[in-house]
């Protein structure tokens, strides 16, 4: 474990990834609740960084592929792990240069036996309720899910077929519900997790650039979607009409959102601006304050004392952000 250097104080403070120069690659991160963890997938150094925020330093998670691709915008770049999700015992990394899902201990911080999926793999949900993980790979319009009853064991088990670019996740264990976008049709789904029935499908309403993250709020039955430049709440109850819409600057990707406080954070990777919103009982948003970040910082998470962490990609740093309280 290296130490990552002064722990912030009143503004943000950016924290250097150990081994890695220059600017870094990264799309959604993941806070460990039960260790009071984030963990940072870095694709163009090959590893997962997990960062202990009690001991204030980084450990590495090494091992993972790398390859030259080309991106949605046509520049070649080197890719690696992407994305994370976290369980209680194991950590879920996919990985862009091979399209590979990976366990990772979470006590030992070991890279498992990776399993290879059929298409480019995006981003990835854990859903406890029926022990599996669901990986969005939005170039074939579908959702592979693999079974994970044992946690260090991913075992493929079936793809579900949609009708356009899968995007983003959210988890209502509750109701035994998965949501997503599609992204090219600016739709919402709700995906029953048992059946694996569409339940609910509904305009996103984030226009031609598509909806992007989502949250849920499963005891009000509220579900906020992100749209490239600020977000919206759907009702759930009510076949996911929308009941509110707020901007937050362009450059948003994934949001976080805390049912404790029912606020939601939007980071703007565009504007360099976090955003955090309340939402109250009817779905109505009303802004509690805003932090300035770095250009490209975007798909932040909060931990429980009301900090974020989100990656600065230009320079290569993980930046701690104190949140503006409300009043």
């Amino acid at each position: 474990m290296v130490d990552a250097g002064p722990a912030p104080s009143d503004g943000p403070k950016g924290l250097a990834f150990p081994g890695v120069t220059g600017p870094v690659s990264s799309d959604f991160i993941a806070y460990e609740a039960k260790k009071n963890r984030v963990w940072i997938p870095v694709g163009n150094a090959g590893s997962v960084y997990v960062f202990d925020i009690g001991a204030n330093a980084f450990a590495r998670v090494e091992g993972f592929k790398t390859a030259e691709k080309e991106g949605k915008n046509g520049q070649k770049r080197v890719m690696g792990p992407s994305s994370v999700i976290v369980s209680d015992t194991t950590g879920y990394v996919v990985n862009r240069a091979t399209n590979d899902v990976c366990p990772v201990d979470t006590t030992s911080l070991e890279l498992g036996a990776c399993v290879r999926a059929t298409s480019a793999t995006d981003v990835l949900a854990y859903i406890a309720k029926v022990k599996e993980l669901w990986v969005t790979m939005p170039d074939d319009h579908s959702i592979a899910v693999f079974d994970v009853k044992k946690p260090s064991l991913v075992k493929p088990r079936m793809t579900l077929k949609l009708d356009g670019e899968v995007e983003a996740f959210a988890v209502d264990e509750e109701h035994g519900l998965f949501y997503t976008n599609l992204e090219d049709k600016d739709k919402t789904l709700a995906i029953d997790v048992k059946t694996h029935k569409i339940t609910a499908s509904a305009p996103a309403g984030c226009g031609g650039d598509g909806p992007r993250g989502l949250a849920v709020d499963s005891a009000r039955g509220l579900l906020m979607v992100a749209c490239t430049d600020g977000v919206r709440v759907l009702d759930v109850a009510h076949g996911l009409a929308q009941l509110a819409k707020a901007d937050t600057g362009a450059g948003v990707d994934n949001v976080d959102y805390d049912p404790r406080t029912k606020n939601l954070t939007v980071a703007a990777g565009k504007v360099a601006k976090i955003t955090v919103l309340h939402v109250d009982d009817k779905g109505q948003l009303s802004v509690v304050g805003t932090a300035q970040t770095a250009p490209g910082a975007r798909n932040a998470v909060v931990d429980p004392s009301g900090t974020a962490y989100v990656v600065d990609p230009k320079n290569g740093k993980l930046l701690v952000v104190p949140l503006p309280k409300a009043q």
